[in-house]
């Protein structure tokens, strides 16, 4: 990778991926963009263009100027925000991912899009979903994402596209708080954790999701893009995860550095059916076998990070 393009910068994960991929390959070529301008944060004031991803020609005039060989897709609507609104969640998840696939396939660059383990559905199993199963999902963004995987399997089928992707678990940091996912949870717990002393969590206790810490999740990015294309067997995408986890068990970790921390429970319905509809845990073999995934931080050492990081901030 030389240049790369990045929709959604100024997401959960789009704002650290883009100030890792400054760090390692110059801000002059890691061209940022977003619906909306950053107002504050790391992005404010670096190079930024406005992109709205349903609209191709807006698309097309950026890449043209900037010149990418890399395509980075993260521009979409999560998962919670998708039930709500499942038909703009189509339009920008669906609409957005095709325009950049035009893109990457006009211009010849490598692309990216993440995935998520809201692709598998009921009918997946339960413990240690593998790479490839059953993808049967009851949600809206279950299905974006399952189509999403198999039109950039097309991509790179019919037209040679270098598309490649994971499926992300929950993601847990301190830099950026998310919006409209359902493992939100597990960011929200450690903020309020520090703030407030207790927390009330909107999932029930005992269900189990997969997560990983943000610093593992932008490492897997780049050495997924940064990996030989001969070695990969599978492109769309590959299952990552660093630990199965429900809220106790959080809830436990958070008491080693806050001894009167409180969890109760608040059961949001809808959130708690979609996380009811995934795996408790999926199998990462296949990422460790083909391109060496070896997330570093576990439950107890993200825990402690977490803590440090909000303690500085407020």
């Amino acid at each position: 990778m030389e240049r790369i393009l990045i929709t959604g910068a100024l997401g959960q994960i789009g704002t650290e991926l883009t100030v890792r991929l400054r760090e390692i390959y110059g801000e002059e070529n890691v061209l940022a963009t977003d619906i909306n301008a950053p107002a504050e944060g790391p992005l404010k004031g670096k190079p930024f263009k406005i992109l709205d991803v349903r609209r191709y020609d807006e698309m097309v005039s950026i890449a043209d100027e900037f010149k990418p060989d890399t395509i980075m897709h993260m521009a979409a609507l999560l998962s919670a925000t998708c039930e709500s609104k499942p038909l703009i969640a189509w339009d920008i998840n669906m609409g957005g991912l095709v325009n950049a696939l035009e893109v990457a396939r006009k211009r010849k660059a490598k692309f990216f899009t993440p995935s998520s383990i809201g692709a598998f559905g009921p009918s997946t199993p339960k413990k240690d979903a593998p790479q490839t199963t059953i993808q049967r999902p009851t949600t809206m963004y279950g299905v974006n994402k399952v189509a999403g995987e198999l039109l950039c399997d097309y991509y790179f089928d019919k037209f040679g596209v270098d598309t490649r992707g994971l499926r992300f678990p929950g993601l847990i940091s301190h830099i950026k708080e998310p919006g409209g996912g359902t493992t939100d949870y597990a960011v929200e717990i450690y903020f309020e954790a520090v703030k407030a002393g207790k927390y009330t969590s909107c999932i029930g206790e005992g269900t189990y999701m997969d997560m990983m810490y943000m610093d593992d999740a932008i490492d897997a990015v780049i050495q997924l893009m940064e990996t030989d294309a001969e070695n990969l067997v599978d492109r769309n995408a590959f299952n990552v995860s660093a630990m199965s986890i429900e809220p106790e068990m959080i809830a436990r970790e958070i008491r080693k550095h806050i001894p009167g921390f409180e969890l109760d429970y608040d059961v949001d319905p809808v959130r708690q059916g979609i996380a009811e509809s995934w795996p408790d845990s999926i199998d990462t073999s296949e990422a460790e076998r083909q391109w060496g995934f070896n997330p570093m931080f576990d439950l107890e050492k993200m825990t402690a990070e977490m803590i440090n990081a909000i303690k500085d901030k407020v």
